[in-house]
């Protein structure tokens, strides 16, 4: 049993016992995994700081097969804006508990890292969050093994005329497959070369992203009733999201 420093963000915590808690830790170098917080419900206890949700630390961990213990830790970046605002805080568990589910343990991956950080910095600083988010959500279905195919036709495989999207088939058809799916929304040149850039590239590669509202609902449709077909977990925080958005409306 090592102990080894380790960069992270906590994408999920549990209390345990009357003063310990369990959070699960997305890190660079070695990808998600879960760890016992001790004495992390304490008020006064220096653990009960760097312990919360969306914390980006820098953990001493003894690393186990099984459930690992944080010995100590220190806060790299407390996302303080976040936890402050109930819409950012609300975004933040999503794409947080999202992670959670998809990303198997102990694989790491630093581009999603990444990701997810360069997300969650969108989301403190700026008012506007939905476009990231759906950037994030494309990459970690892809995680997920289930990406939506947005450059060729997912029947037959041409990229000739490829122009609507099945959620049945899982992505775009042809002008000569689309009786697969009467029901295939269909999409201009533009929007489909949207999706493909927010599905492959880096928010960081990014400056402000202005789409056309009827273009964000559009997507926003896309990406909703994909995940319901092929995504395979329920989402709590995804309920409490949409009920936020009728209740702005």
């Amino acid at each position: 049993m090592m102990l080894e420093k380790i960069e992270g963000i906590i994408i999920k915590q549990i209390d345990y016992g009357e003063t310990n808690k369990i959070i699960t830790i997305f890190s660079k170098n070695i990808g998600k995994f879960t760890a016992l917080a001790r004495g992390a419900k304490k008020p006064r206890s220096r653990m009960a700081a760097v312990a919360q949700p969306f914390i980006l630390g820098q953990f001493f961990v003894y690393i186990n097969r099984g459930l690992s213990t944080v010995q100590q830790g220190e806060i790299i970046h407390s996302f303080r804006k976040i936890r402050e605002d109930i819409i950012k805080t609300a975004y933040t568990a999503y794409i947080t508990e999202l992670t959670e589910k998809l990303l198997d343990d102990k694989s790491p991956d630093p581009f999603l890292y990444v990701q997810l950080y360069e997300t969650m910095k969108w989301i403190a600083e700026k008012e506007d969050s939905e476009i990231p988010i759906m950037m994030y959500e494309l990459k970690m279905f892809a995680k997920g093994g289930f990406a939506p195919v947005f450059s060729h036709c997912a029947h037959c495989g041409t990229r000739e005329d490829a122009n609507a999207f099945s959620i049945p088939e899982g992505g775009l058809l042809c002008n000569k497959c689309k009786h697969v799916d009467p029901d295939a929304i269909q999409l201009s040149k533009i929007q489909i070369k949207m999706l493909h850039l927010f599905q492959n590239v880096g928010l960081e590669q990014i400056g402000d992203i202005s789409v056309k509202p009827e273009n964000r609902k559009l997507f926003r449709q896309i990406i909703d009733a994909y995940y319901d077909r092929y995504g395979g977990f329920y989402l709590k925080s995804k309920r409490f999201l949409n009920q936020l958005d009728k209740f702005r409306e």
